[in-house]
């Protein structure tokens, strides 16, 4: 009987209440040290950053409780404006929580420089397409009095001599100087179209005569 006369008297009824309130206490400091560290249920809309300069990404972010890294710098893309962004992740218009980090991906200043491919001596053919492969394109084609039909002895780049080595931003026009078979070759090349002369005349003739 005293066991039911302890657990109806006042006293255990107080231990129980103060045990309640002391789990509920420390239920509400977890869920509260909970929503801090994590954040919880505070989510924010991803701004789309896309050709934003970094002062412009930096202003937006702040605004919507975000932060961001710069990862590294893409290929140029002439279709976005210098250090501006060509890439984000999370994308625009995700949902992340409050304090997240936006990763990004940079266009540079310029296409970066490859190095000119050791094309003398080479056939124009070739290195056009060596010149290709490495980002560079084909300008101006001069033929000067050498015996190598179509053969590279010279490469320029604005007027100027160049060499093999020499860096320049992908894009940039190489102009080539080719041999144009000499003597001999601009003999052939004569009585060839004399040929043909010759035989667009025989049958002027022959058309005129039917």
């Amino acid at each position: 009987m005293s066991i039911f006369r302890f657990l109806a008297s006042k006293t255990f009824l107080i231990q129980i209440a103060v045990a309640v309130a002391l789990v509920i206490a420390l239920v509400l400091l977890a869920l509260q040290w909970l929503k801090i560290t994590t954040n919880h249920g505070e989510f924010v809309t991803v701004p789309d950053l896309s050709k934003k300069t970094l002062n412009e990404v930096r202003q937006t972010l702040e605004e919507a409780d975000l932060r961001f890294e710069v990862l590294d710098s893409a290929n140029f893309n002439p279709s976005y404006p210098r250090y501006s962004v060509i890439e984000q992740e999370p994308m625009g218009g995700s949902t992340v929580k409050r304090n997240r980090k936006i990763y990004l991906t940079i266009n540079p200043s310029g296409y970066r420089e490859v190095s000119v491919p050791n094309i003398i001596q080479v056939t124009r053919r070739n290195a056009e397409s060596m010149l290709r492969a490495v980002g560079l394109d084909v300008g101006r084609i001069e033929y000067i009095d050498e015996i190598g039909k179509d053969m590279v002895y010279y490469i320029e780049y604005q007027g100027k001599k160049i060499a093999p080595g020499d860096q320049y931003p992908k894009t940039t026009k190489i102009d080539l100087v080719c041999g144009d078979g000499g003597p001999e070759e601009r003999k052939k090349e004569a009585e060839a179209e004399a040929e043909v002369e010759e035989n667009e005349d025989t049958n002027t003739g022959e058309n005129d005569g039917a």
